[in-house]
């Protein structure tokens, strides 16, 4: 995201979005009730009576947020409301939606800014890092992206190859299939660190037939049960790709997820679930706060966003942290199965 103006005291910023991944940051950013201006598309009433026609004309408009929508293909943010800045034939408080998508320009105001507001805000302007995950065994490959909202998966690849016992030609080298595919996912996505995974030693053969110092240099090798998206996710939270994955975000959802559910398992310092996760906020004995974006837009779905508001700015007056987390993968998965939303505590509480 290129932030092109932002004014923290009056809760005002003016962007243009240059990644998909912008449009997830603002679903979690945009709330009931800010104000959102951009250019949008409008059907207009031209004349009267039989002479009228009705044609498409382009308008910057400026819409209180009632509804925001994330599609399904994380391509648009779609945002509906009513119209609050004045046009000649555009009736004030008339609904009007606006669609935003990859290059487009918007501002979005709010009544206040809060620090988990900014800390999005900022996310979402740097830069994004991406990982690709290359995890294989013998004959079986899995290449994967990690993306803002988890990972991607790019390629499930059988190969070719002679199983034991069996004397057949091999008609494609599989090491060679696999260096090959890794330059050209490095090539298009350009990863920041590529990390390639096996089962036994396969890995450490592989990097001998690698020639190419450039991509040499990037490739962190690690160990996984099997190839699978269940060994990826494991992959993900593995101590040793503490350094090649520090800036992933996932990896980041993945550990303090895996730390709320230690905590709960001995009954620790943890809370679940929204009155347990009110009463904890409330009496300050709430830390860090975590949330799943299903969990903000069922709050949205049943009008209670402005009590869920409440514990936000009363988290952030306790000093305490506040973590958004994808519902799109492992992690957001296992925080949802628990309500969406939890609480790491200062202290332990007595019920």
């Amino acid at each position: 995201m290129h932030i092109i103006h932002q004014d923290n005291k009056k809760a005002i910023v003016k962007f243009k979005v240059t990644d998909p991944d912008d449009l997830w940051y603002l679903s979690t950013l945009v709330e009931p009730l800010d104000l959102i201006s951009a250019s949008t598309t409008r059907k207009v009433k031209i004349g009267e009576g039989e002479n009228a026609k009705v044609i498409k004309k382009t308008a910057y408009v400026t819409i209180e947020a009632e509804t925001i929508e994330f599609s399904a293909t994380g391509t648009a943010l779609r945002i509906n409301g009513k119209i609050k800045s004045l046009h000649d034939d555009i009736p004030k408080d008339s609904y009007q939606s606006i669609s935003l998508e990859l290059n487009d320009e918007a501002t979005l105001q709010k009544s206040h800014f809060l620090s988990y507001h900014l800390q999005k805000l900022n996310e979402a302007s740097e830069k994004k890092y991406s990982y690709l995950i290359c995890l294989f065994d013998r004959e079986e490959a899995l290449f994967a992206l990690t993306k803002t909202r988890g990972h991607e998966i790019l390629l499930n690849l059988k190969g070719d190859v002679p199983k034991k016992a069996q004397k057949v030609e091999i008609k494609k080298d599989f090491y060679e299939e696999l260096i090959t595919l890794l330059q050209s996912y490095a090539q298009r996505y350009n990863p920041e660190r590529i990390i390639v995974a096996s089962t036994a030693f396969y890995k450490e053969d592989l990097m001998k037939k690698i020639n190419q110092p450039e991509l040499k240099q990037k490739i962190t090798l690690a160990t996984c049960s099997d190839v699978s998206e269940t060994a990826l996710n494991e992959i993900m939270r593995s101590t040793e790709l503490t350094n090649a994955l520090k800036t992933s975000r996932a990896r980041e959802e993945q550990l303090i997820v895996e730390q709320l559910l230690n905590e709960i398992n001995k009954e620790g310092k943890a809370v679940y679930g929204f009155e347990q996760t009110k009463q904890a906020i409330n009496s300050g004995a709430a830390q860090t706060l975590l949330l799943t974006e299903k969990c903000i837009q069922q709050f949205r779905l049943t009008n209670h966003h402005s009590e869920l508001d409440t514990l936000l700015k009363t988290i952030e007056s306790t000093q305490g942290k506040i973590h958004l987390i994808s519902s799109e993968h492992d992690a957001g998965k296992k925080l949802d199965g628990l309500g969406g939303i939890a609480a790491l505590l200062r202290y332990k509480l007595s019920y």
